[in-house]
């Protein structure tokens, strides 16, 4: 059900290429083979960008679950697959997959690319997809195909992960309880620009943690 249900929204993403940039989550990296979920959202990008649906890639994340940063091995297994190093860009502060998305965003914006979509497994799209309708945040989604990534030649290239360390590294899991990582999953930490959140409800409850209009011109 989800797969086909991917598949229809990729068809519908479709619509809107090309793509300035598009948003890759990152996943933890043990320093040895990468996981299944690497081969599939890494290979996935590549798969857009050498189609031409998207111009660009961000990888998104920073050290969570292990010392390595997440962005940085996945933008070198991009650059290894044959994705050109100027077309590769990667956010390093989020921790959650909320803000892989918005931190994503605002830096692609910031960079002024307009287009932007986020390319992840069915799965997490799906989840993705809601928090982006709630907080209209202009994300488009194409979401994995996995017919599409089953003809595909999934091999993983040689790289030196040794420059993603993190020096100093704690693990989420050491620094945030088990609720503490669900209300981040929920992006209950986000960092909010005011000029993102559309509805007045939510800039009164994120006050707090929310950039206002001023600030946010005065970093341009």
């Amino acid at each position: 059900m989800y797969y086909r249900s991917a598949a229809k929204a990729f068809q519908e993403g479709l619509k809107g290429q090309p793509y300035d940039i598009i948003i890759v989550p990152g996943f933890p990296y043990s320093g040895q083979e990468w996981d299944m979920v690497h081969k599939m959202r890494i290979h996935w990008a590549k798969y857009l960008y050498t189609n031409g649906v998207a111009k660009n890639i961000i990888f998104s994340g920073s050290a969570v679950a292990t010392p390595y940063i997440e962005s940085r091995v996945m933008s070198m297994y991009a650059e290894a697959l044959g994705v050109p190093k100027e077309n590769i860009f990667t956010e390093e502060k989020a921790e959650h997959s909320t803000e892989n998305v918005y931190y994503s965003y605002r830096k692609a914006k910031e960079m002024g690319f307009t287009k932007i979509a986020l390319a992840t497994d069915p799965f997490q799209s799906r989840y993705m997809g809601k928090f982006m309708r709630k907080f209209e945040i202009p994300v488009a989604l194409l979401p994995t195909v996995i017919d599409t990534l089953k003809v595909l030649n999934l091999y993983e290239p040689n790289i030196d992960p040794e420059s993603a360390i993190k020096k100093d590294f704690v693990k989420l899991s050491h620094r945030e309880n088990l609720f503490e990582r669900l209300k981040g999953t929920m992006g209950k930490y986000i960092i909010w620009h005011e000029e993102d959140l559309k509805k007045k409800r939510y800039r009164r409850r994120f006050k707090d943690r929310m950039v206002p209009d001023s600030a946010s011109n005065k970093e341009h």
